[in-house]
């Protein structure tokens, strides 16, 4: 582990990074913030969201902010107002990290590493799978699953034309609603289970709950959606939205600051900000 209260303390040098999400949290900044206080970096993180996405990623390119995190509703709406996209960001067509370098913004997408991490590491070979939802993070888990070898698939998306676009373009069916007869591997990628409006809501039923293998939800806040709970309940292997945006988080780290964090380092940052559950399926 790397040695602590060390940081500098915060001056004009001090460099900022920042995340922009429709429901902003808490977790980003204290997973960021702990990793520069155990390795010593002169860095701060804030969370903060926006009614004028343009304005803000203006900000970012006026102030020389180096790292912004994108999140939800602005994955896709984003990509016009920065200036390239590398190749993860610009095959899935969805941005989640923005990096400045001098005034230059470009885009990519660690939530397809971290997905694709995931998916290699807890699910010992493809199985036939619905993914609800159609959004940026919805096509982000789409190409994961392909690459990973996932060939046998639905996309549950009320947006039909959406959906339908996500389906197309990586070989998968499209339906309105799910099946009732389920899959084995069931994945949320809407907002349903979200602090918020959604926070009671249920992403499938209990009938294709317990139909499931492996239940995935991409929510992260909180990690334990009424999903999670059933599923975790039913008895279900369970991959978290704890665990995709500790992994994607590494990956906009290692971008803004250019250094690796250790095993330990990654530990003791996601028990801090998501709890030992969280770090220690991270650390499995």
């Amino acid at each position: 582990m790397g040695t602590e209260d060390m940081k500098p303390p915060i001056g004009r040098d001090t460099r900022l990074c920042m995340s922009l999400s429709g429901r902003p949290g808490n977790a980003g900044s204290r997973f960021h913030n702990r990793l520069y206080e155990i390795l010593g970096l002169d860095y701060v993180y804030k969370s903060f969201s926006t009614q004028d996405l343009a304005a803000a990623i203006g900000g970012v390119r006026a102030l020389d902010i180096r790292g912004c995190a994108i999140s939800m509703p602005f994955k896709e709406v984003v990509i016009p107002l920065i200036d390239e996209l590398e190749a993860s960001a610009r095959v899935i067509d969805s941005v989640n990290t923005i990096v400045n370098d001098s005034g230059r913004l470009t885009g990519y997408n660690t939530d397809y590493v971290a997905v694709r991490q995931l998916l290699e590491k807890r699910i010992d070979k493809p199985v036939p799978f619905l993914l609800r939802g159609s959004g940026g993070m919805a096509k982000a888990v789409a190409a994961a699953l392909k690459d990973a070898g996932f060939v046998d698939g639905m996309i549950i998306a009320r947006n039909e034309m959406a959906g339908r676009a996500i389906a197309d373009q990586y070989g998968y069916h499209w339906h309105m609603d799910p099946p009732q007869d389920g899959a084995p591997l069931l994945i949320n990628v809407t907002p349903l289970g979200m602090d918020g409006k959604d926070s009671a809501a249920l992403a499938f039923s209990q009938e294709q709950i317990a139909a499931c293998s492996i239940a995935f939800d991409v929510v992260a806040q909180p990690v334990d959606t009424p999903f999670v709970r059933a599923a975790r309940a039913a008895r279900k292997n369970i991959i978290s939205g704890g665990e995709v945006i500790v992994l994607q988080a590494v990956e906009q780290f290692i971008l803004y600051t250019g250094v690796r964090p250790e095993a330990a380092d990654i530990h003791e940052a996601a028990r801090y900000a998501h709890g030992a559950d969280v770090a220690a399926r991270i650390a499995d």
